[in-house]
């Protein structure tokens, strides 16, 4: 018994010891990240793991940057018209791929899921000059171009996962009392559809909110660049001054509305990741 108990209490340490190790590993940075946002000077260069003093100095002088505001207004501008898109044509396959039979559905799945698996670069050239011929280049609507090609794909299959698991009757009553099938997408599985999309939204909104290289690439002036580039364009007073300060800043100003919108949604998340996963 006791060999028994101590193997226990072993197994609760240990998994307790994981778990604490993940957890530092995963905020750890994003603390420190905070913690360097107050300082400033030589502070910077000292190594603190506790707050001493509030000093809002970089955070005022990152606001007061014009074109970093602009730049945040951009970035929801561009992440919410890419999350509203994708959820309409996503809403509307899934509808097609999970609810209607036809021959070649899994095949459309599965190109569907590979189209998902090529790395941005690859296609960064070939799309570059589709933008360029639209006549988009510099313009926001590049952004909500690309992004929403990037995130149907997976969009598409977590709806899909989900609606295939809703129950055959309801849609079978919709169809006795005389809906359509947008009427029985709309009244009938779109309510209960909300786990898997505030699932599906939130990555796409964080995808579109996080995504720097198309940003990078199809943008040219400061009025028109997302939050990623205007980070990554933060100098200095000369060129071999690296302002840690107002990059930190930067950085947690754009990180806390995504962790507050986690907070938010994280149970949605969870029953909409899972859905599928077990079969009722």
């Amino acid at each position: 018994m006791n060999v028994r108990l101590l193997k226990k209490i072993a197994g609760k340490v240990g998994f307790a010891v994981l778990l604490l190790a993940i957890l530092l590993f995963t905020v750890f940075p994003f603390y420190y990240a905070i913690l360097t946002s107050f300082k400033s000077g030589s502070e910077l260069f000292t190594v603190d793991y506790w707050i001493s003093s509030f000093d809002f100095a970089n955070y005022a002088a990152v606001l007061g940057q014009g074109s970093f505001v602009k730049s945040i207004w951009n970035s929801v501008l561009v992440s919410l018209a890419t999350v509203l898109i994708a959820m309409g044509f996503g809403l509307t396959a899934a509808y097609a791929l999970g609810r209607v039979q036809f021959r070649g559905r899994s095949a459309v799945l599965m190109i569907v899921l590979g189209v998902s698996m090529f790395p941005q670069v690859a296609v960064l050239s070939g799309l570059f000059e589709v933008i360029r011929a639209m006549n988009l280049y510099n313009d926001p609507l590049a952004l909500i171009f690309s992004y929403t090609i990037f995130t149907l794909p997976f969009t598409v299959w977590i709806l899909t996962t989900f609606m295939r698991q809703l129950p055959k009757e309801l849609e079978e009553a919709a169809i006795v009392d005389g809906a359509s099938p947008i009427t029985t997408l709309f009244k009938v599985f779109i309510p209960l559809m909300w786990p898997a999309m505030a699932t599906t939204g939130l990555l796409a909104f964080i995808a579109a909110w996080n995504e720097f290289l198309f940003a990078l690439t199809f943008t040219l002036t400061d009025d028109q660049r997302t939050v990623p580039v205007a980070i990554a364009l933060i100098t200095g007073g000369s060129q071999h001054e690296l302002p840690w300060g107002n990059l930190m800043a930067a950085s947690v100003i754009v990180t806390v509305p995504l962790v507050v919108l986690v907070l938010i949604f994280q149970r949605r998340i969870v029953s909409g990741l899972t859905a599928g996963a077990v079969k009722g």
